[in-house]
């Protein structure tokens, strides 16, 4: 009895040993909240709790070293795992080490601090990502003009723009809205800022922030942009020292000729762009196919591409997901223009039969970028005025964990990428 007794203590102390990984599945059906598993990830590197993204296996999954608070945030949040001992962890990751395997495990060192930036009064309904943050209680700081121009973006790792205009045209809805109490408030508050910010026009100070989050990804930043920031940031850029503002926007009317003096070299992502010139249209510039295009909305998905975990790590890392199939959802700009993307961007997903770019990503100088077609992953026409989207109700969302997957992945210790 007495050495039945010794080895049944033994086999409990052992398993206790061994039981050393937790581990997130991210699959479709082994994960109850895919986007709350980002913000437990977050949480463990917040901690200096060790943790690995296993690209490419079981939809993303995450394995961290085993520990009490993570793996009562896991219960309370409604997060899955497992707790797995350390020769099972071992056999997952020599499996993933394979050569014949497009996988790979990449270490997460430190949570990157992470910045929105966003009008500190705007509507709930108005920014995915800073909802899926919260819903993922991934802390972040809300910033804009004020501290973009006083370099306070050198605190950050990571920027997220919040849908703005950046060519000071009011997000191009004066045409339907222009009587509108919330417009005309947006205009004299954003007037009332240049003004105290030193400016005489919003289109030159919008410029200046813009010079400035440029000048942020070059020098190492990590930058992510949604819906109208895509677009509007690009054209801002191309049109430094070019009037394409009319009167209604900034008081005086546009340059003659300015198609001809945008400079496409300014530009992260985009070039040979046609302008929209009439103030009334809701469209910024050709490259936005929101008016060119003929997908219903039962049809409206578009295709995640696959990568080399091996050797292209970061576009793996922005396309981990449990489908490679996303539904399509609409925004100012909802989609990119294939001819309008220069050759050095990443098409990471994209609707092949309308042949429109969804997610695009690239570098500049030491730092990268990623574009995001459309407003709200959940929401697919989403109308100024509507609720905003209950992230409870869509916790597995393949198109938020998009988003997330931006958020984590300056986090990672990247591999040179193959040339």
């Amino acid at each position: 009895m007495k050495k039945f007794l010794s080895i049944l203590v033994f086999l409990l102390i052992s398993n206790s040993i061994w039981a050393s990984f937790i581990y997130v599945p991210m699959n479709h059906d082994n994960q109850k909240n895919h986007l709350k598993a980002y913000g437990i990830v977050f949480l463990s590197l917040q901690n200096g709790v060790k943790a690995k993204w296993l690209l490419n296996y079981d939809g993303g999954a995450f394995m961290i070293e085993n520990n009490a608070l993570i793996e009562k945030e896991c219960n309370i949040r409604g997060v899955s795992y497992q707790i797995i001992s350390d020769a099972k962890a071992q056999l997952i990751l020599q499996e993933i080490s394979s050569p014949s395997k497009n996988m790979e495990a990449v270490a997460l060192e430190k949570a990157p601090k992470i910045a929105v930036y966003s009008p500190k009064d705007k509507a709930p309904w108005d920014d995915a990502v800073t909802m899926v943050l919260q819903y993922a209680e991934i802390p972040f700081d809300v910033i804009y003009d004020e501290e973009v121009l006083s370099d306070k973006l050198l605190l950050y790792e990571w920027l997220h723009l919040h849908h703005e205009d950046f060519t000071g045209q009011y997000g191009r809805f004066y045409g339907a809205f222009r009587t509108a109490p919330w417009y005309v408030k947006r205009k004299q508050e954003a007037e009332k800022l240049a003004k105290n910010l030193g400016f005489s026009k919003v289109s030159e100070e919008k410029l200046a922030v813009s010079k400035k989050i440029r000048d942020y990804v070059i020098g190492g930043g990590f930058m992510f942009a949604m819906c109208s920031a895509t677009d509007s940031f690009d054209i801002a850029l191309a049109a430094d020292g070019v009037d394409i503002a009319e009167s209604m926007f900034d008081g005086d009317p546009s340059e003659v000729n300015y198609q001809s003096k945008i400079n496409y070299s300014n530009t992260f992502a985009f070039k040979d762009f046609i302008l929209v010139r009439n103030p009334t249209t809701y469209e910024f510039s050709s490259i936005d196919m929101t008016r060119k295009r003929k997908i219903p909305k039962t049809s409206d998905y578009f295709t995640l591409q696959k990568y080399s975990a091996k050797w292209d790590q970061v576009p793996t890392m922005l396309t981990q997901n449990h489908t490679q199939l996303i539904k399509g959802f609409m925004g100012q700009t909802t989609s990119f223009e294939r001819s309008s993307i220069k050759s050095t961007v990443i098409v990471m997903g994209e609707n092949k039969v309308n042949k429109e770019a969804r997610y695009v990503h690239g570098t500049k100088g030491k730092g990268m970028f990623t574009f995001y077609g459309g407003h709200d992953p959940e929401d697919y026409q989403h109308r100024v005025g509507d609720p905003k989207t209950e992230l409870d109700l869509h916790p597995t969302s393949p198109g938020y964990r998009l988003i997330l997957n931006n958020v984590l992945f300056p986090a990672a210790k990247k591999k040179k990428q193959k040339t």
